[in-house]
């Protein structure tokens, strides 16, 4: 069963064919990041010119690097949401109308299902049940997963996400776009000169709030001279506040939950630092911990291949409608049985 998976849920044009017992065929990538650059941020109007532009070719050079034919694929998945909306309508349309011309089935996936699985496309995946810490640019979920769809919101951000917070506190260190790669790497040369409190961390619970963390930045930004060493020291203290803070909250989850498996997935589950803290703190805590590789970390088709290989595999598919939804919370999903 080979399934093509389309994401467009936001900068990058992603595709992948998955197949149910082989594994990953074959995926390709095309990232906006030069073309959104000179607006220092994501234009939406923009992204979605671009899918369209560059969806159809990727679409077929991947079924090329997988020696296959449209003849071959047995079912589409594309991303539904969450998202920009524009982008979202660019690759659900185009998933929806081949489908429908290929006389194949369809199957809406949600984007952060998609992350949240990306692990699953390693020779050594998690086997459910676990904890799931899910961080990008727009979301920031603790998670428990008992199986696909089954999942229990345990925390979420009250604000900002923790990419976000990345991305604003790049521009306020005068940070070229994407921010939280570029702070990462500023961060990287930074020296502990600073401490930065740890959000949340001092009360009961799981959810987060990284908007006071970023005006505490701000103003000791301003409190400095502001030169290469300041910003250096102060992303370094922000990267590190923000890391242990994670940190904090996914121990208290695996304590809580008496589980043993973390899972970390999103753009900024790639972040060096955090995937450090992170791997300490479950050793200390005798868990398991599972990254997907930095490739799958950010947004990509090969993770919606595999989530709607899935739900396909269970008897699912989409109607004819074109489904696109910017907000889409998680634990509306339906559960798969146990297979």
């Amino acid at each position: 069963m080979y399934i093509l998976g389309i994401e467009t849920s936001c900068d990058e044009t992603g595709v992948a064919i998955y197949h149910a017992q082989k594994g990953l065929i074959s995926h390709n990538l095309y990232s906006q990041i030069e073309m959104h650059r000179q607006y220092g941020g994501v234009v939406p109007e923009l992204a979605s010119r671009d899918h369209i532009r560059k969806l159809i070719p990727l679409i077929q050079k991947t079924l090329i690097d997988g020696d296959l034919q449209q003849s071959d694929i047995n079912g589409i998945a594309y991303t539904a949401g969450p998202g920009l909306i524009g982008a979202l309508m660019v690759g659900a349309a185009t998933a929806r109308s081949l489908a429908w011309t290929w006389d194949v089935p369809a199957i809406a996936v949600h984007h952060m299902e998609g992350h949240l699985l990306a692990p699953m496309l390693e020779p050594n995946p998690p086997k459910f049940p676990f904890i799931a810490l899910l961080i990008s640019g727009g979301h920031t979920l603790l998670v428990q997963v008992n199986r696909i769809g089954q999942y229990q919101i345990l925390g979420e951000s009250l604000d900002d996400a923790a990419g976000e917070a990345f991305d604003k506190t790049a521009k306020m260190l005068g940070l070229d776009y994407p921010g939280g790669p570029m702070l990462s790497k500023l961060a990287s040369t930074g020296k502990p000169r600073f401490t930065f409190p740890r959000p949340m961390t001092d009360r009961p619970g799981l959810d987060f709030s990284f908007s006071g963390l970023k005006t505490y930045t701000m103003n000791q930004l301003h409190a400095t001279a502001q030169t290469a060493e300041d910003k250096a020291d102060i992303a370094y203290a922000f990267q590190q506040a923000v890391a242990e803070t994670l940190s904090i909250k996914c121990k208290r989850a695996l304590q809580q939950s008496g589980l043993k498996t973390l899972v970390v997935a999103g753009g900024v589950s790639a972040n060096v630092q955090i995937r450090s803290l992170l791997s300490a703190m479950t050793t200390k805590e005798q868990a398991e911990i599972y990254f997907p590789r930095p490739e799958f970390c950010t947004d990509n088709g090969a993770m919606i291949a595999y989530a709607g290989c899935q739900r396909l595999l269970a008897g699912e598919s989409s109607s004819l409608e074109i489904i696109a939804k910017p907000r889409w919370p998680i634990n509306q999903l339906t559960e798969l049985p146990i297979m």
